[in-house]
C-alpha cells in the first residue's frame, strides 16, 4: 500500500476517535447522571478504547488545546519523514545513548567511568555502526545515513557520538581494557584489587573512633598497620606507569585510564593529608651519607691543605748599602 495512504487512513481513524471522546464527554456532561459513584468519563474510555488508542486520542487533543495543526490528511511525497528501519536504528542509538549518560555521569565522583560503562560505550559505538554503516547496497540503507547523520545542520546523532568519543579518549579508558576492549586487564584488576584492599584496612583501623572533624585524631594505628598495603599499591601503580611509558613511547603525555589514577589520587589523599602518614623511602641511607660527604668536603680540603703545607719562615733581607757598610765596620774592628 502507498506510504501516503497508509497515513491518511491512520489520520481518518484518529479523527473518529477524537470524535467519539469529544461525544463522550459531551454525553457525560448533558447525564451526570449516566455514571455511577466513582467513576469518571477518562474510565469509560478506558472500557471503551484500547490503551494504544487512549494515548493517541490524548496526544490529538492536546495538540489541540494548543492550538497547533494536526497537518494534512495526505503528506506529500517531498517532506522529509523516516522510514521504520531508519526510525528503529534511531531509537536504539537513543536508548543506548540514554544508558551510557547515567553510567558517565553516575561514575563521575569517584571516577568509576571505565570499569562500570565500558559494556555500554560497545553498545553505543555498535548503534552508531548500524547508523553509519551502509549494511548491503541498498539504497534504504544509504537513505537512512543521510536522514540520521547528514539532513540537517545541527546533526544531533554525531554530535552525541563525537562527545562520547570524546569522552571516552580522554579518560584514556583503552588503557584499563584488552587490546579488543571487550573487558578489564589483568592488570587492572589486580590494581582495583589492590585498592580495595588498602581502603578496607583503612577502614578496619579507623572502627570505634570519633569521627568529629573539630577534634585532633591520632592515626598512629592505620599508619603502622596499613604501612605495607600502602607500599604495594603506590609500588605496583609505579609499575603500571612505567609499562605505560615503555608501551607508548610515541606518544607524549600519555597516561594511565582515568579510574587508575583517580584510585591512586583519593589513597595518597588519604594517607598524607588525611592520616598525615610518611613512608620510609629504602634509600634514605646512602642519600644521607652522600649528603654529609659533600658537605665535608671543604672541611677536608683545607684542613688538609693547613697541615701539609710547608711553613716558610719570614726571612729579612738587607739592601746592599747596609751590607757593605757592615762588613767596613768588621774590618776596622779586626784591624784594631
Amino acid at each position: 500500500m502507498d506510504p501516503n495512504r497508509r497515513v491518511a487512513r491512520r489520520r481518518s481513524s484518529l479523527l473518529l476517535l477524537l470524535r467519539l471522546l469529544l461525544a463522550v464527554l459531551l454525553w457525560s456532561g448533558l447525564a451526570p447522571g449516566t455514571f455511577s459513584l466513582g467513576s469518571s468519563p477518562h474510565r469509560v474510555l478506558h472500557d471503551l478504547l484500547s490503551e494504544e488508542q487512549l494515548l493517541e486520542v490524548e496526544d490529538l487533543s492536546l495538540t489541540l488545546m494548543q492550538g497547533g495543526r494536526m497537518g494534512p490528511l495526505s503528506l506529500p511525497p517531498d517532506l522529509p519523514d523516516l522510514d521504520p528501519e531508519c526510525r528503529e536504528l534511531l531509537l536504539d542509538f537513543a536508548n543506548s545513548s540514554a544508558e551510557l549518560t547515567g553510567c558517565i555521569v553516575r561514575g563521575a565522583r569517584p571516577v568509576r567511568l571505565c570499569q562500570t560503562c565500558y559494556p555500554l560505550f560497545q553498545q553505543v559505538a555498535s548503534k552508531m555502526d548500524n547508523i553509519s554503516r551502509a549494511v548491503g547496497n541498498s539504497s534504504e540503507s544509504h537513505s537512512c545515513a543521510r536522514s540520521l547523520l547528514m539532513a540537517d545542520r545541527m546533526q544531533i546523532v554525531v554530535i552525541l557520538s563525537e562527545f562520547f568519543n570524546s569522552t571516552w579518549q580522554k579518560a584514556n579508558c583503552a588503557n584499563c581494557l584488552t587490546n579488543k576492549s571487550e573487558e578489564l586487564s589483568n592488570s587492572t584488576i589486580y590494581f582495583l584489587n589492590q585498592f580495595n584492599h588498602t581502603l578496607t584496612c583503612f577502614e578496619n583501623n579507623l572502627q570505634g573512633r570519633a569521627h568529629s572533624l573539630l577534634q585532633l585524631r591520632n592515626y598512629s594505628e592505620v599508619c603502622k598497620n596499613c604501612r605495607e598495603a600502602y607500599k604495594n599499591l603506590s609500588s605496583l601503580y609505579s609499575e603500571m606507569q612505567k609499562m605505560n611509558e615503555l608501551e607508548s613511547k610515541a606518544e607524549s603525555g600519555t597516561h594511565l585510564c582515568i579510574d587508575v589514577e583517580d584510585a591512586m589520587n583519593i589513597t595518597r589523599k588519604l594517607w598524607s593529608r588525611t592520616f598525615n602518614c610518611s613512608v620510609p623511602c629504602s634509600d634514605t641511607v646512602p642519600v644521607i651519607a652522600v649528603s654529609v660527604f659533600i658537605l665535608f668536603l671543604p672541611v677536608v680540603f683545607y684542613l688538609s691543605s693547613f697541615l701539609h703545607s710547608e711553613q716558610k719562615k719570614r726571612k729579612l733581607i738587607l739592601p746592599k748599602r747596609l751590607k757593605s757598610s757592615t762588613s767596613f765596620a768588621n774590618i776596622q774592628e779586626n784591624s784594631h
